[in-house]
């Protein structure tokens, strides 16, 4: 069977569309503050952003960033993955990871990151049956700087 959905980059006129899946990652975000941050990230060349399309429109997205690091050198690190419920298991976030992939490969960077959430049960398998190996376990600090 072949599934119904296609991937593809992602234009200015998907905004709505990552918004409002960017709210199943973190339901506190503000779909606005997301928009603004996709129409500004969209243009970046070390950025890019990948969507599922399928009969009802978008039903997913994957955003990555080409890295360079001191100490690890040149990496992409996938830095989104949504996949609506109703795509779920039907191959689209694997179509989703490939695309990130893919975009990497024609970058020449062969290394590649995911962080992915203790809570995000579902997520650690999915990631290792795509073939990624769990590497380690971090705390994270934040600090926000106030004037």
């Amino acid at each position: 069977m072949t599934p119904g959905f296609s991937v593809r980059r992602a234009a200015s006129e998907d905004v709505a569309a990552v918004a409002r899946l960017s709210l199943q990652l973190d339901p506190a975000l503000d779909a606005n503050t997301i928009a603004e941050r996709f129409a500004r990230l969209l243009t970046r060349p070390t950025h890019a952003f990948f969507v599922l399309d399928d009969a009802d429109g978008v039903g997913g997205f994957a955003a990555a960033e080409h890295r360079s690091l001191l100490q690890f050198g040149d990496r992409i690190e996938m830095v989104a993955l949504v996949v609506d419920a109703p795509l779920r298991r039907q191959g689209a976030g694997s179509a989703l990871v490939a695309a990130v992939e893919a975009w990497a490969w024609r970058r020449g960077v062969e290394d590649l990151v995911v962080r992915s959430s203790l809570a995000r049960d579902a997520s650690h398998p999915f990631y290792q049956h795509v073939g990624y190996v769990h590497h380690k376990t971090q705390h994270v600090y934040t600090r926000k700087l106030t004037p």
